[in-house]
């Protein structure tokens, strides 16, 4: 299983907005503090705050925050609302876009079911940890507070 940048970003941006909770942050702050593009964060930014993971305040003095407390945000939801396709192989879509199986193997190959246990152990996984949990001192230390703020 490998996660798509998109999540990657997500995670990071949520454990940023999770250390930062005394304040508003921009999404430059963010994009800075971890090298990724603003203009994907905004995109990002957005899908998180559809979810209601993230509050945005418009205007002079806006910004984001936490849209819900960091123990309230289960990182298997995070994942599961940025992930497009949680399909680890072509044959675990049921069908390809013009209607037909993906795979000829498909009703008599176990391994799609082998597939399917291990993504869901490892959403199940993803779903006994909280944002809180994932926060450290340590990355607390790392991403002090920017000069300019």
């Amino acid at each position: 299983m490998r996660l798509t940048l998109h999540t990657d970003y997500a995670l990071r941006t949520l454990i940023y907005l999770g250390i930062h909770t005394d304040r508003l942050t921009s999404i430059r702050e963010v994009a800075q503090a971890y090298g990724i593009s603003e203009n994907h964060l905004v995109k990002i930014i957005h899908k998180l705050g559809q979810a209601g993971f993230v509050e945005t305040i418009r205007g002079r003095n806006g910004g984001l925050k936490l849209g819900r407390p960091a123990a309230s945000i289960v990182l298997g939801d995070v994942v599961r609302h940025t992930e497009e396709d949680m399909a680890l192989v072509a044959c675990m879509h049921p069908m390809d876009e013009g209607g037909r199986a993906n795979c000829v193997l498909a009703d008599a190959c176990r391994l799609r079911g082998v597939l399917g246990e291990a993504l869901g152990s490892f959403i199940a996984v993803m779903d006994n940890y909280t944002l809180a949990d994932v926060i450290t001192d340590k990355e607390r230390e790392r991403l002090p507070r920017p000069l300019s703020a």
